[in-house]
């Protein structure tokens, strides 16, 4: 890399001998990548326009797993340094969707300004608006690792910049570095509400709703017990019956058998190889990531066969049979009623039904790939 001469006016900006700063986002297959690819589409202008003076960026995007076998942040930023070493690239931003942790903090981001590179971890922004805050974060970090140099030499290079990048994501804040580190400046999430930011970037990056079409046994048996319940004639009357507080329980009681099932079924439980404290702590995050991807997973298979149910009773209930049997006049409720029963019906049917299904395929539904990755390691490890 070949930094440019200061001036009087502002801060050195790395670049290239042709005037241009080659920025590298080295990012982890599938989502990280996807998410990299948006970005190099505006990132180029946005930093041009921040920088200001003429400044040129070119925005390069590699997808690698280099976080390959380990989530230790030294070896990882070895792997970030020793893989841009050889490169032409003026500045190296690695993008990850595994959780990563420091000194018992979640990490957000770490930047080495001496090496031009930083390693950002997408849980830490949150589950929501996840493309909008990472682009924002990766600009902030850019630029200033393209300005190493203060223009007064009391002022630390690492502290002029990224402010605003904390005060928007907040709870953000500076983390401890260890003396032999290479980063120079860390951000951290830590709290109830770091917590949860988390967990939701987790449940983002595993894709919940991948895990639809992953269940196609438990669906086709969640499907076929619908059908069978609708043209029920006891279902009817008992659909009839049930006040709308145990409608709820039987929904709540059938998602929740559905996930214990699919959690228990498919080894979806990741238990804590060590006793340390920080160990429990992430443990329990990882299994509250996969319990909520699984959750939402369900309840949206739940919605479809409520829709499903829906019309298969619209086309099937005749009023004068339905009056017959049920001793009531069949209204426009009763269509409603009865789909929410049967749905919740057909869930526990679907339960089931997943025992059909591999734990190889329940587990690629529910995890991101490097979750998968993750997994496989700690079982081989404990298996060895």
């Amino acid at each position: 890399m070949i930094a440019g001469t200061a001036d009087e006016e502002g801060p050195v900006m790395r670049e290239s001998s042709q005037g241009v700063t080659v920025v590298a986002l080295l990012a982890d297959p599938d989502a990280p990548t996807e998410i990299a690819r948006h970005m190099a589409r505006v990132l180029p202008a946005r930093l041009a326009d921040r920088s200001g003076q003429g400044r040129r960026f070119d925005v390069e995007v590699v997808s690698e797993p280099f976080t390959a076998g380990t989530e230790d942040l030294s070896t990882l930023t070895r792997r970030i340094k020793d893989r841009g070493s050889g490169e032409h690239w003026d500045v190296v931003v690695a993008l990850t969707d595994l959780p990563l942790h420091s000194y018992g903090h979640k990490l957000v981001v770490e930047l080495s300004h001496e090496h031009g590179m930083a390693l950002l971890s997408l849980p830490s922004l949150g589950g929501l608006r996840l493309r909008r805050r990472a682009l924002r974060a990766v600009e902030e970090v850019v630029l200033s690792l393209a300005a190493p140099r203060a223009t007064r030499a009391e002022e630390p290079p690492q502290w002029q910049s990224l402010g605003r990048f904390a005060g928007r994501l907040a709870p953000i804040r500076p983390g401890p570095i260890g003396e032999e580190e290479t980063a120079d400046l860390r951000y951290v999430v830590s709290g109830p509400r770091g917590y949860l930011r988390v967990l939701g970037g987790m449940v983002r990056a595993n894709q919940p709703w991948r895990l639809v079409p992953g269940l196609s046994k438990a669906l086709a048996a969640a499907l076929a017990t619908g059908a069978v319940a609708t043209v029920n004639s006891t279902i009817w009357s008992l659909s009839e019956a049930l006040s709308t507080s145990r409608l709820v329980i039987a929904m709540v009681g059938s998602v929740a058998l559905m996930i214990g099932w699919l959690v228990v079924d498919a080894h979806l439980w990741h238990r804590s190889v060590e006793s340390s404290p920080e160990e429990r702590k992430r443990t329990a995050l990882y299994n509250a990531s996969t319990v909520l991807t699984v959750g939402i997973g369900v309840l949206v298979c739940y919605a479809g066969l409520m829709v499903v149910n829906l019309v298969w009773a619209l086309f099937l209930l005749n009023d004068r049979v339905f009056a017959s049997m049920t001793r009531t006049p069949l209204h426009a409720t009763d269509y409603w009623t009865l789909s929410w029963f049967v749905a919740s019906v057909a869930t526990v049917g679907g339960a089931l039904g997943s025992g059909l299904e591999s734990d190889e395929a329940i587990r690629a539904a529910a995890y991101s790939k490097r979750e998968q990755e993750r997994r496989r390691m700690l079982a081989d490890d404990h298996g060895d």
